[in-house]
């Protein structure tokens, strides 16, 4: 903890660890850091999708590792899957996977009477704040793609998005209007990862919206530093661009 005092001797600091490390991290120092505390990662599944991609892709990014920062947590479902009776199929397949499934009471209410068994009511009081880690995902009921992106910005983490369609209008929608530091189209959130991302050597994961975002490499680490040499015997100076006896021309020079 000592460490963290040292701000006049390290410029960064990159937590890597559970939700009690990082924010215990940054309520107590002065220098910067870059990372997430929460992995609070949605997947929204469209009516307009095909039923067999959305499967394979809710599973994925539950059960591949569910332990990630980067798995999904919350699981959210156009009404018009309910209504058509994909939902069920899709909730079916999810839990003969070995995912166990906590309905909001929005999702028990319109899913009541079209699953063999009632889903479990979610915790009230983590409610779709709650990051399991484990097997474990929420499920929720939206009219549409607003609601879903009106949601996942209120309780979301800005770590990783999902939506799954068939409609680009509605992905470029989803894409532009979540604003999470990595969104993906028809794709598991596992994916968010800088090795995946072709960073090298994952180094960090930043939701913060300054500098570094998302998986975080090694360039991702660097800033600028301006040179300016003179090319005038005089030497440059700011009074002769501000008198007009020189003009800025702003033409890229190669570099040597």
């Amino acid at each position: 903890a000592s460490l963290l005092s040292l701000d006049h001797y390290i410029d960064l600091c990159i937590p890597r660890g559970s939700y009690g490390l990082v924010n215990f991290i940054k309520s107590n120092t002065k220098i910067p850091v870059l990372g997430h505390a929460d992995g609070m990662c949605h997947v929204f599944v469209d009516v307009d999708c095909d039923l067999a991609m959305a499967i394979r892709i809710l599973i994925d990014a539950k059960l591949q590792y569910p332990a990630a920062c980067n798995a999904m947590e919350t699981v959210l479902l156009h009404a018009g899957l309910v209504s058509n009776g994909s939902a069920a199929t899709i909730l079916a397949e999810m839990k003969k996977a070995g995912i166990e499934l906590f309905g909001s009471k929005t999702a028990i209410s319109a899913l009541e009477g079209k699953l063999p068994e009632t889903l479990k009511p979610m915790d009230e009081t983590l409610g779709f704040t709650c990051e399991y880690g484990d097997n474990r995902a929420s499920v929720h009921v939206v009219q549409d793609i607003v609601e879903a992106m009106d949601h996942i910005n209120k309780y979301g983490s800005a770590h990783t998005d999902a939506i799954i369609t068939k409609d680009k209008s509605k992905a470029d929608l989803f894409l532009g209007g979540v604003a999470s530091a990595c969104v993906f189209h028809n794709a598991s959130t596992r994916f968010a990862d800088g090795y995946r991302f072709g960073l090298g050597a994952e180094v960090g994961i930043s939701t913060g919206k300054i500098h570094a975002r998302g998986p975080v490499g090694v360039k991702g680490l660097t800033t600028t530093q301006w040179t300016l040499i003179s090319s005038s015997k005089d030497g440059h100076t700011v009074t002769d661009f501000a008198e007009g006896k020189r003009s800025y021309t702003h033409k890229k020079i190669a570099l040597e």
